[in-house]
């Protein structure tokens, strides 16, 4: 499907392209949720983390509560096929990239050995060779070759260059035990390599490699001009289980925002089908309808915390799905893009207000996910400074009541 075919993000759709359970009414396709009332009881099946409703919750500093550990079970160490094997796509793999199933199934597959497999055609879907990008279907056959983990690296005296690297990770953390660790990854650097990437948190990571060669995995990413809670998993038995709550979408995350404008209603769920339009300079996620090739469904709760007249206003936002590039295409969809967004910032003869660095304004604010061996990680990260600048400048107040903690969980 061509660029021109989909639907512009700030348009709304059609009442016969909504989703099932998308809002009927509302500001462009985002409808209001109700705020629960002082001690008014929350959902039973809340995470742990979760404050009283009696209480305001303010994100002001990450817990760092340790959960109590007990005997790793070696049952959890999942064992890499030695030999060619078949394997059927469950439905909670339904429309899984090819990277990160194999990064779900097998935890401890290095980045660079599933390009590579995939790149020589090794893997293959239902006989025919993937791309480490393509999504897969429930039911589809994935032939899965011999795999290994990377050799462990001889223990040693670490290069300068190296301590500098784990001076660097020990600077970012929020969180860290056993088995978990929560990074604050600065705006402008990348999760992952790719094409015109020097330095990534997966390369970095190389440095912390244990007695018995297991480096931290990622299980989760956020973009690279985006700043806040990464989630890395130490050992191949938090991989599993961290990957799994993941999917299973036991995992909230709470994202802050600058956006143009203030969104009407100031709570609401924005809920769209997205796909990807590779272009030929980028990629970008557009408005799709149920049924378009390679088209999600996604959801997004937002809510208005401050404003700055009517010119700004700064928005929680809680992701239900992990689509690539969600919120940031979803609020421009509403027609209240994110401040400093390369991509989805489409309001023509908008000016940034003086003293703003034209930067995206997202921050990964707060993560709160079941720890693997009991309790509950949760971790919040700072504003980063050129958002720090723009909410001084704007006179808004770091701590005040979040009111996306009464949206839903689903």
């Amino acid at each position: 499907m061509s660029r021109r075919d989909r639907k512009p993000l700030a348009k709304s759709r059609n009442a016969g392209d909504r989703p099932k359970g998308a809002s009927k009414g509302g500001s462009k396709g985002a409808r209001p949720f109700r705020s629960r009332k002082p001690g008014e009881p929350g959902r039973d099946d809340r995470p742990q983390g979760h404050r009283p409703s009696g209480k305001p919750a303010r994100f002001a500093e990450p817990r760092r509560d340790k959960p109590q550990p007990f005997r790793e079970e070696p049952a959890a160490e999942p064992k890499l096929p030695t030999k060619v094997q078949t394997v059927t796509v469950t439905a909670d793999e339904n429309n899984m990239r090819v990277d990160r199933f194999l990064e779900a199934r097998f935890p401890g597959l290095s980045f660079s050995h599933i390009q590579r497999i995939v790149r020589k055609g090794e893997l293959r879907v239902n006989g025919k060779r993937a791309d480490s990008k393509d999504r897969l279907e429930e039911g589809q056959s994935v032939r899965i070759p011999p795999l290994r983990l990377d050799a462990p690296k001889v223990p040693g005296v670490l290069s300068e260059a190296a301590q500098k690297t784990l001076a660097a990770l020990k600077e970012m953390t929020l969180y860290e035990d056993d088995d978990v660790l929560v990074l604050n990854k600065p705006a402008g650097l990348a999760v992952q390599g790719g094409s015109g990437i020097t330095r990534n948190v997966d390369d970095m990571l190389e440095v912390m490699r244990d007695a018995k060669g297991q480096k931290p995995r990622l299980v989760h990413r956020i973009d690279r001009e985006t700043s806040g809670c990464l989630l890395i998993a130490k050992t191949r038995f938090a991989a599993t289980h961290l990957t799994g709550a993941f999917r299973h979408r036991s995992a909230r995350k709470i994202y802050w925002a600058l956006v143009a404008g203030v969104p009407k209603p100031k709570q609401g769920r924005i809920s769209t089908y997205l796909a990807k339009d590779e272009g030929e300079d980028d990629t970008i996620m557009v408005i799709a309808k149920h049924g378009d090739e390679g088209a999600s469904h996604a959801v997004t709760y937002y809510a208005v915390v401050e404003t700055s007249a009517t010119k700004l206003a700064w928005v929680s936002l809680k992701p239900v799905t992990g689509r690539t590039h969600q919120l940031r295409a979803h609020m421009a969809h509403i027609d209240h893009a994110i401040v400093g967004d390369p991509k989805y910032f489409n309001k023509e003869n908008w000016e940034l207000p003086g003293g703003l660095q034209n930067r995206l304004h997202l921050l990964a604010r707060r993560i709160v996910i079941p720890h693997p061996r009991g309790g509950v990680i949760d971790a919040t990260a700072p504003l980063p400074p050129h958002m720090l600048q723009s909410w001084n400048l704007l006179g808004l107040e770091a701590d005040r009541f979040d009111p996306i903690e009464n949206a839903p969980e689903e």
